[in-house]
Parts: structure tokens; sequence; C-alpha cells
């Protein structure tokens, strides 16, 4: 019982607790916001990877754009709807049905 007595009076224990929990607990940089800025970085993470792949398949197309005959004709057919001067161009589009 001594000995539980005098560890409760060291001061460097209590003060080294109460560092502890002041630093768990209380501190700007707390437990819970060092978990919220781990799940925050995934996110990041997450978009900086989904956003390297998207700039990669833009860069992918515009090199092919800028070198291949087949992939301007295709680009010049599907977006501005341009044709061969023998030939007639049909657009389809879908119509939602209306029960």
């Amino acid at each position: 019982m001594d000995r539980l007595l005098a560890l409760v009076k060291n001061k460097f224990l209590i003060s080294g607790l109460a560092f502890i929990v002041w630093m768990c607990f209380f501190d700007r940089y707390d437990l819970a916001t060092q978990f919220g800025y781990q799940g925050e970085r995934k996110n990041l993470e997450y978009e900086k990877d989904f956003y390297t792949k998207e700039i990669a398949k833009i860069e992918k197309s515009i090199r092919d754009a800028q070198y291949s005959p087949s992939e301007i004709q295709r680009i010049a057919r599907e977006k501005y709807k341009m044709k061969k001067q023998n030939e007639d161009v049909f657009v389809i589009s879908e119509v939602d049905p209306k029960d």
C-alpha cells in the first residue's frame, strides 16, 4: 500500500500521465483528429490515382488524334458529323418510351 501511495505522490509520474492525457485528448492534434486526417489522406491518394489515370488516357487520345489519320477521321465523323462527298450520314438517337 505504501508503494502505491508513493507512486501516486510521484510528481514525475503524475506529470507524465497528465502529458499523455493532454496529447491524446485535448491537444490540437489529438487521436480523433489524426484518424480523420488519415481518412482524408486515403481519399486524396485515391483521387490522385484516379486523376493520374485520367490524364494518361487523355494524353494518349491526344497523341492518337495528332498522328493517326484514322483517329482524326473517327473524331470528325462522330463529333462534328462530317462525311465524305459521296456518302449519306444518318443520325440515330434513342427516344425514351413514355408509358
